[in-house]
């Protein structure tokens, strides 16, 4: 099941709110455990005794820890080996065979091939992992309560695709939070405009990319080549950070604040930048749970320039067991050395276009690597990118693919890209607090409403017509 789903929106989330609110607060912790679960099984039945089993273990491994008063770090090392295990295994393990497989010249052993990916095991590993991190270090207490520990675990509002939620940011709320209009209303505002994002946004320039890729790339001209790669760099920003709101404004529905996870990645001008904007959740993690553990950039420059490989490589893997999420690790990590050696700091109109017009270069380029099914597929893409001397072709023209709604969705998937918006609504509000004019706060209101009404009805419309609705970041 997937936010954006038609079972979810009249069915799940209904019945989900209506028992959730109807519930005395001490009970309602554990009724939204429950339907995590019943959520995640909905699509992973017979995978919930994976994350059953996480939650169970890092409960008990997390006691033991906080108990001990020596070997510490020897039941540190076996709660990272538990979880760290658990996603090799169900991840890896047939990556890991594979290679190794194809090194000896054997065949690959059946059962290791198709070793099924449980939904979600990137995301609830890695915040288990942070959990017992910050018990480790002593950062926190250890949560005592065993429904408390799996809500935080596997609450369905972030539990299959993010944000990757810290159990320090969260443990005040899980124990004791409070709801009201106000913040109620912020969350179906939040929720509707990540559906908006993903069904009428994402999901158009997915059909798009997908259209394109039929084309053999050999035929493919570089003009298309170019045009699907600009599309996926949409698409998948729409999709993953529509699907982030969505699981912000849930989270506000019942109580919660989760930590932004996007910042409008698209207007860095370098790429240390990027990754401040980019997965915000997923790079903080690993700056604070992997790079400055490993000395960060305190220990010289060799070190620092392998902390960020070693970093960037696992951020590749991370994403997926393949050889060309790897070189998309490994590609960002070197131009983040680069920029270390080159600094792009100025306040020259010119550095900062030139420093812009960079940074897209090097993001877009990345995507090839991440869209692609292998390092040899991307290079073969890159090719067809660079061979400007078949910038069209007459069998397969960009102005036979390229409509004028899918022109007019790209000026608009610009524009939303950039904060235009949010300083439109901030500027309203700073005239209304200037002024106090009650008509201008009523415009505002009656206009947003509609809006958000709007958006809500033709994203309905879309998902009722069964249009194209994949969600890229399922397979992480």
């Amino acid at each position: 099941m997937v936010f954006s789903s038609l079972v979810f929106l009249f069915l799940f989330l209904p019945i989900t709110l209506l028992v959730y609110y109807l519930s005395p607060r001490q009970t309602r912790n554990a009724i939204l455990l429950g339907f995590s679960l019943l959520f995640y099984a909905w699509g992973e039945v017979e995978y919930i005794l994976v994350l059953l089993s996480s939650i169970t273990s890092n409960y008990f491994l997390g006691r033991l820890l906080d108990k001990a008063e020596t070997n510490r770090k020897l039941i540190f090392g076996l709660i990272v080996t538990f979880n760290l295990g658990l996603i090799v295994w169900f991840k890896y393990m047939g990556f890991i065979a594979g290679n190794l497989s194809g090194l000896a010249g054997m065949t690959m052993p059946e059962s290791l091939a198709n070793i099924h990916l449980p939904l979600g095991i990137s995301f609830f590993t890695f915040q288990s992992l942070s959990y017992q991190y910050d018990l480790y270090r002593k950062e926190i207490q250890v949560e005592k309560n065993f429904i408390n520990l799996g809500l935080y675990v596997a609450m369905f509002s972030q539990l299959v695709a993010g944000p990757i939620v810290r159990y320090v940011d969260v443990h005040r709320q899980i124990r004791k939070r409070t709801v009201n209009a106000a913040n109620f209303r912020l969350g179906i505002q939040r929720f509707i405009t990540g559906l908006a994002k993903k069904v009428l946004i994402a999901n158009s320039f997915g059909a798009f990319v997908a259209e394109i890729r039929l084309i053999p790339t050999d035929d493919m001209s570089s003009s298309v080549a170019i045009a699907m790669v600009v599309a996926y760099a949409f698409q998948i920003f729409f999709d993953f950070s529509g699907y982030s709101d969505m699981a912000i404004g849930l989270g506000k529905m019942f109580g919660f604040t989760f930590l932004e996870n996007f910042n409008y990645p698209y207007i860095a001008r370098s790429i240390r930048e990027f990754w401040r904007r980019w997965h915000i959740s997923l790079s903080t993690w690993f700056r604070d749970y992997l790079y400055i553990p490993l000395g960060g950039s305190r220990k010289g420059n060799t070190r620092t320039y392998f902390n960020l490989i070693l970093v960037f490589f696992l951020t590749g893997l991370w994403h997926g067991a393949q050889w060309n999420f790897i070189a998309w690790g490994l590609f960002h990590g070197f131009f983040l050395i680069v920029e270390r050696l080159i600094s792009l700091k100025s306040d020259k109109l010119h550095v900062k276009v030139l420093s812009h017009a960079y940074t897209l270069l090097v993001v877009l380029a990345g995507w090839v690597f991440f869209m692609t099914d292998s390092v040899q597929e991307s290079f073969l893409l890159f090719a067809r990118i660079a061979d400007i001397q078949h910038f069209t072709n007459p069998e397969f023209p960009l102005c036979m693919i390229l409509s004028n709604e899918m022109v007019l969705l790209f000026v608009v998937a610009t524009l939303i890209s950039m904060p235009i918006f949010f300083n439109f609504r901030y500027l309203t509000k700073k005239i209304y607090k200037k002024y106090h004019f009650a008509y201008i706060r009523e415009t505002i209101r009656t206009t947003k409403l509609a809006l958000y009404m709007a958006l809500l009805i033709i994203s309905i419309s879309y998902l009722a017509a069964g249009t194209f609705n994949p969600f890229i970041y399922f397979r992480f």
